[in-house]
């Protein structure tokens, strides 16, 4: 049984890939690439990196997606989910690892996440988590392995049985807040969320997929679609209203400004609160079946 296998969901990734796969072979980490329908080379890309490659013919979203991966990767006792802008640096899988050990009680670990900026990414706290409350998000980072209330999705390593056990990601979900949703359920599963400071991986943010027209629409209806949808899950006030009510006014404003970069961005956020209020579903907007 292999020790831990990468999951990289790619969708118009191909830029970004071959230094994912490349930092994943240098620490001995095999990687399966599910592919998410790209346009771009991003399929070849990976399999010249000598990574397993399932192909989808539509864009799954991103849960969708890792949970094929997490499935298909059947001979790991821990998998490795992570973005194709994620970087692991020297020496991350074997402190993951040692971490996993260190830690029997934890079910998700993450690296410490440097951003382009050279800050490094901690949440100090969840919409979802009830757990390590911090109503005011007072940020007070980590020196050592910590605690979190929350682990981004950028890069999560997990049993695998534990993954399948708790149904993977929510299905539901296309894109975002998918891993606030798998972080509450595995705190409610009693299991700990580990910030594992040795581990280092370098994350460019938003560097995952490459520009495409009315893919800012897409993200912000999903954004705000998405958080509806797991506060109503978790028997949270809708956000839906307030969305809607901070967002119109600013698509208005930008439709007359001629500004078309606002009106996707705020246009989105408008529709997606709008969906959710009326019961729509994020996969049928995409077209794929719950």
């Amino acid at each position: 049984m292999e020790a831990l296998t990468a999951i990289v969901v790619a969708h118009d990734s191909a830029d970004a890939l071959p230094a994912c796969l490349a930092a994943l072979a240098r620490e001995g980490v095999p990687a399966i690439v599910v592919d998410n329908a790209s346009g771009d080379g991003s399929v070849a890309v990976a399999r010249a990196h000598g990574a397993r490659v399932i192909a989808n013919p539509r864009n799954e979203g991103y849960g969708r997606a890792n949970n094929i991966g997490v499935r298909a990767a059947d001979g790991a006792r821990h998998v490795l989910i992570l973005n194709p802008d994620l970087v692991l640096q020297p020496g991350a899988a074997a402190a993951l690892l040692a971490a996993a050990q260190a830690w029997p009680e934890a079910g998700l670990l993450a690296p410490r996440i440097h951003e382009p900026d050279g800050r490094f990414f901690y949440q100090p706290r969840s919409l979802l988590a009830p757990y390590l409350t911090n109503p005011k998000g007072r940020l007070a980072l980590p020196e050592g392995d910590a605690c979190a209330p929350f682990l981004s999705g950028a890069c999560l390593m997990i049993e695998r049985a534990l993954f399948l056990e708790l149904g993977g990601f929510d299905e539901n979900i296309f894109l975002f807040y998918e891993d606030d949703d798998l972080c509450r359920r595995v705190a409610d599963a009693g299991r700990a969320l580990i910030h594992v400071h040795g581990a280092v991986a370098l994350h460019g943010r938003g560097r995952s997929s490459a520009p495409a027209p009315g893919r800012v629409f897409r993200t912000r209806w999903h954004q705000a679609w998405s958080r509806a949808y797991v506060s109503k899950k978790y028997g949270l006030p809708d956000p839906s209203p307030g969305l809607f009510a901070t967002n119109a006014p600013k698509a208005a404003l930008a439709a007359l400004a001629f500004r078309r970069s606002g009106l996707e961005r705020y246009g989105g956020s408008v529709a997606g609160a709008l969906a959710a209020l009326r019961g729509q579903s994020a996969l049928a907007r995409e077209g794929l079946s719950p």
